[in-house]
């Protein structure tokens, strides 16, 4: 296991939720993340949904700053903010020959004691949007995709953190809102004029945020004190659904800060059926869980070594990537096979698979060396997106070699054939046990979850566990 320094959130953010390692598309083709070399910070992005994952520096004339952000966009570009004298400028690069290109996008100069972050990537990745967040309002801008620079889309009275969207038009966006001293999530329209309208009403005095939603099922993860005063506690609910939220006994780790950061899509209407992969910051470092709603067990996972902490995505086949890079692998994605999907995946370089946690008091010893793998089969380099005046030879032709397989830490229960094959991990604890008492049964058919913003709050009641 990696330990990790955990990061609390950008500007805006005062729930102490960590940073991700990097930020993924949703379609989960690209991500970027704000790499160091030495002792200089500089953008890089990564290309995932080819034959194997590789890296693309993108340095600009001079090292970034820390506290720069980056953002992945769908075409593969990089959207980047920077604060310079006192303005956050918008800039998207791309690799170009031997250097890189950028595209000024403008700057917004927002006022004393308010701070601007990027939000979450929006699906389609055609768009990108920002969030300033002020001493009594907090604005939404579109960055990316408008037609002269910033454009200013709504305004929501308070201080709002978070960011979740909740629809594939790019149109729903969740933010959680504080106001009177307490935290409700809303939802804002932001082709309505930014109507606001409330999503989560837990109980009067709670502080209820929305952390994750799946756009298929319309799972949502959910922090909130209401079944604890004083204490948050992670629930899931349904989107429109008049069941309650459930806060399941197994989410509670001792000492531990545990975030949802990446769902298992594809389960149109059977959300509890639904993959989530967990994020777990302890004194021992950070490593990976996954659950299912329907399951009244955690499986906890070793993150593999070098592990972007946070980052993450499933595939709808039950597949669980993680990306990491250390000094001998800068680009690599391990991979964890859920046990209710036995198909294995296709022969090929996949990178490393998630060996099984070590027992608790058991020390992490460094892995026993793996026998290196053949070369990988030759295949053709993914075609970069740049702008038509732009030419040149590109700067990363041609992938990087696929990482060697992480050794297991215990023998597998039967061996796989082919030079790459990957092992499926072994579960820390068996599948398959029932369900938790209370929770509620597996739903039938039911209409495709209604639009937001919501007239009235879907949450309304809450179930204590």
């Amino acid at each position: 296991m990696t330990a990790c320094i955990v990061e609390t959130s950008a500007a805006g953010e005062d729930d102490g939720t960590p940073r991700a390692g990097c930020t993924i598309t949703v379609d989960g083709a690209y991500a970027a993340r704000l790499a160091r070399g030495g002792d200089s910070w500089y953008p890089e992005r990564w290309t995932l949904d080819g034959p194997e994952p590789y890296a693309v520096p993108l340095p600009g004339n001079q090292p970034e700053e820390p506290g720069t952000e980056v953002l992945p966009m769908g075409d593969g570009r990089v959207l980047i903010r920077r604060l310079v004298a006192g303005r956050h400028t918008f800039s998207l690069l791309y690799p170009t020959g031997p250097g890189t290109g950028e595209l000024p996008l403008g700057a917004l100069e927002c006022p004393e004691g308010t701070g601007l972050r990027l939000l979450p990537p929006a699906p389609g990745g055609e768009r990108a949007y920002a969030l300033a967040v002020g001493q009594r309002s907090s604005a939404v801008w579109l960055v990316v995709g408008g037609a002269f620079g910033p454009e200013h889309l709504a305004e929501v009275p308070g201080r709002c953190s978070g960011g979740v969207w909740l629809d594939r038009a790019g149109r729903m966006l969740a933010l959680d809102q504080e106001t009177g001293g307490r935290t409700k999530a809303v939802v804002v329209d932001l082709e309505g004029g930014g109507e606001t309208s409330p999503l989560l009403q837990i109980a009067a005095g709670s502080d209820d945020r929305l952390l994750l939603a799946d756009l298929d099922s319309g799972l949502l993860l959910i922090r909130s004190d209401a079944p604890s005063p004083g204490r948050q506690r992670l629930g899931w609910g349904v989107l429109g659904s008049t069941q309650p939220v459930r806060f399941p006994e197994c989410l509670r780790l001792p000492d531990c800060v545990v975030t949802p950061f990446a769902i298992q899509p594809g389960q149109v209407l059977t959300p509890e059926q639904c993959g989530v992969a967990l994020r777990c910051d302890g004194a021992s470092g950070s490593w990976v869980a996954v659950w299912q709603p329907a399951e009244r067990q955690v499986r906890h996972l070793r993150a593999p070594e070098g592990w972007l902490a946070g980052s993450g995505l499933w595939t709808d086949d039950g597949v669980l990537r993680l990306p990491y890079a250390t000094s001998a692998v800068s680009c690599g994605v391990a991979r964890w096979t859920s046990p209710t999907r036995q198909s294995p995946p296709a022969p090929g370089p996949a990178g490393a698979r998630i060996p099984p946690p070590a027992p608790p008091d058991t020390p992490n010893l460094p892995p026993t060396p793996a026998p290196r793998p053949g070369p990988p089969a030759a295949s053709t380099p993914r075609s970069e997106p740049q702008p038509p005046a732009v030419s040149g030879p590109r700067a990363d032709a041609g992938p990087h070699p696929a990482p060697p397989a992480v050794p297991p830490t215990e023998p597998d229960p039967a061996p796989h054939t082919g030079p790459q094959a990957p092992r499926e991990a072994e579960a820390a604890t068996p599948p398959g046990s029932a369900p938790e008492p209370g929770s509620p049964p597996p739903l039938g058919p039911r209409p495709t979850p209604r639009p937001v913003p919501l007239q009235q709050a879907p949450f309304l009641r809450t179930e204590r566990k």
